[in-house]
């Protein structure tokens, strides 16, 4: 084979290996996401972008695209790519919306929320993860991201009220600075329970009220830090 035949086959096998990625998040979306109920075309769309093998350990990235969560250490996950999409689509996030992330992780959330426009404020407890995630996002350009390290208990005051706030760990019951930081019309969207867990919405008012919807089962790591000393209230 002539020199040039070789350097197009390469070439060809380079851009089939760099094409895999993409053509497994098409897959995901389609048949994970579109296929079931998830029918917001902008969270579509940002999953469509997101590269999710980049936020997982580079000996799990051949599983990223799996209907399933994966570890990412320090006892965290990330979510299954449906519930990320649920969660999203629950939160009913515009651009422009300020939203409030809690349980950071990798990171694959604040990203999904940024490419629909969101500023973003994502909180993690894990020092680590936190560090990590952070510099996982400036490096993917998502400017529009902010990150820290701290308990996501108390939310991010400073920088309320949130159109949204989503959760990523299970709370025994809902934290009431979460709700205390919604703007009115926002959307809380939190795993709560302990051994058994609902996913929840609750939707604030103009009276200042909160609409509270359940959605479904789920299984989430525990939310740790000052939520495990708080009395059991609704909230």
């Amino acid at each position: 084979m002539r020199r040039s035949s070789l350097l197009l086959c390469t070439l060809v096998a380079c851009a089939a290996a760099m094409d895999e990625p993409t053509q497994a998040r098409s897959r995901m979306v389609e048949q994970q996401l579109a296929g079931r109920d998830i029918t917001d075309e902008h969270v579509l769309s940002a999953m469509r972008r997101v590269p999710r093998e980049r936020f997982v350990p580079p000996e799990d990235q051949r599983f990223a695209y799996g209907d399933h969560p994966l570890p990412i250490g320090h006892g965290a996950t990330i979510s299954q790519p449906y519930i990320v999409a649920l969660m999203t689509q629950l939160a009913r996030v515009q651009p422009g919306d300020r939203v409030l992330d809690v349980g950071t992780g990798s990171g694959y959330q604040a990203a999904v929320l940024a490419e629909m426009g969101a500023e973003v404020y994502s909180i993690e407890v894990v020092t680590a993860l936190a560090e990590q995630a952070a510099s996982l996002l400036e490096e993917l350009d998502y400017d529009n991201v902010h990150v820290r390290a701290g308990d996501g208990y108390r939310g991010w005051p400073e920088a309320a009220p949130f159109a949204a706030i989503i959760v990523a760990a299970a709370a025994p019951t809902i934290p009431r600075p979460l709700t205390e930081q919604l703007a009115v019309g926002g959307r809380l969207v939190i795993p709560v329970g302990e051994f058994v867990q609902d996913l929840q919405v609750l939707e604030k008012r103009p009276s200042g009220d909160l609409h509270l919807e359940t959605v479904l089962p789920v299984r989430f790591v525990p939310m740790v830090g000052e939520v495990e000393s708080q009395p059991r209230s609704r909230y």
